[in-house]
């Protein structure tokens, strides 16, 4: 399948898969990238610059494909420039950015061979992404899991608008989790596709708790929820108390001081990582309801081709 994303990232099939912190590690992106996606691995989520680079030396040793680095700046009172700097000495071929301003990650690969992606959530942004030098945007609809745009657009709408402002490729994410998504995705001006949650739900994802995969697949379309909302930041999660809790602050208006142990890291690591779902929360898209598999990556990629070409034969009936 080649579209302008594939040439770009140098790709069999256009599906990026997301940075999805404390979990997009060495042997969820190793697995995306020889399935034919884009694996990436997420930076800001590692202690320091050299557990990045055994990350990264990691990936190699697993992949001979292309693969990206994920940097999520937003976080808030984290420096990131240490760690940037390890991407663009190791010559990582593809980097991305999310949250906050993307134009001093972006300046530190200038004159390098690595593609330059960017994750938005309007049409604004991506054209000062195009501005400043992105190779190709992430557009995130109000479907998507973990940090969104503070504006309610759905990925139907916002991705066609982002298509018709800008001229860079335009990656379609929020909501999408097979074929019939990536086809969609195509059809309405898109290049490709990032998935986050649906990677989660696969056995290469080997960080992630089986209970909060098994809460994936038993998810309806009233199992996520918006938090944060009140700080600026909001964020799509998994419903279960101690979203109810932090929700229940937001109302009362007590500020990211009054939040900031209840959305912590810390908080997120103890559901994802142990399974303590009464004790934190955890990331996830309205797609959770569409979810009802753990395959490996290589068993859901060849389901999307296999959707992929029956929707082709349908389109040419």
């Amino acid at each position: 399948m080649k579209t302008k994303v594939t040439e770009l990232l140098n790709i069999e099939l256009p599906i990026v898969q997301g940075g999805l912190a404390y979990l997009a590690y060495a042997d969820l992106a190793a697995a995306v990238s020889n399935a034919g996606g884009l694996g990436q691995i997420t930076a800001m989520s590692l202690p320091n610059e050299e557990a990045l680079r055994n990350e990264i030396h990691k990936v190699k040793e697993m992949t001979d494909k292309p693969f990206g680095v994920n940097f999520a700046i937003g976080q808030h009172g984290r420096s990131f420039e240490h760690m940037v700097q390890v991407a663009v000495d190791e010559k990582v071929p593809v980097i991305s950015v999310t949250g906050g301003n993307p134009k001093p990650v972006l300046e530190k690969f200038e004159g390098t061979d690595t593609k330059k992606l960017v994750l938005v959530a309007a049409k604004r942004q991506a054209e000062k992404a195009e501005e400043l030098g992105a190779d190709g945007v992430m557009v995130v609809g109000h479907e998507g899991g973990g940090h969104l745009g503070r504006d309610d657009i759905g990925t139907f709408v916002l991705t066609p608008e982002v298509v018709d402002s800008v001229k860079i490729p335009v990656i379609a994410s929020g909501g999408i989790s097979d074929g019939r998504g990536l086809m969609a995705a195509l059809a309405l001006g898109a290049e490709g596709i990032e998935m986050g949650t649906r990677f989660i739900a696969t056995k290469e994802c080997v960080h992630a708790n089986e209970v909060y995969k098994r809460n994936l697949i038993d998810a309806n379309e009233h199992s996520t929820v918006l938090i944060k909302r009140s700080i600026g930041t909001p964020a799509r999660a998994l419903k279960n108390i101690w979203t109810d809790q932090i929700l229940e602050l937001e109302e009362k208006e007590v500020g990211y001081e009054g939040l900031k142990n209840y959305i912590s890291g810390e908080a997120n690591r103890r559901y994802i990582y142990e399974g303590k779902q009464e004790e934190g929360f955890a990331w996830a898209g309205q797609v959770s309801m569409r979810i009802k598999d753990i395959p490996t990556v290589q068993e859901l990629f060849d389901q999307i081709t296999k959707e992929i070409h029956m929707i082709k034969q349908k389109w040419n009936q």
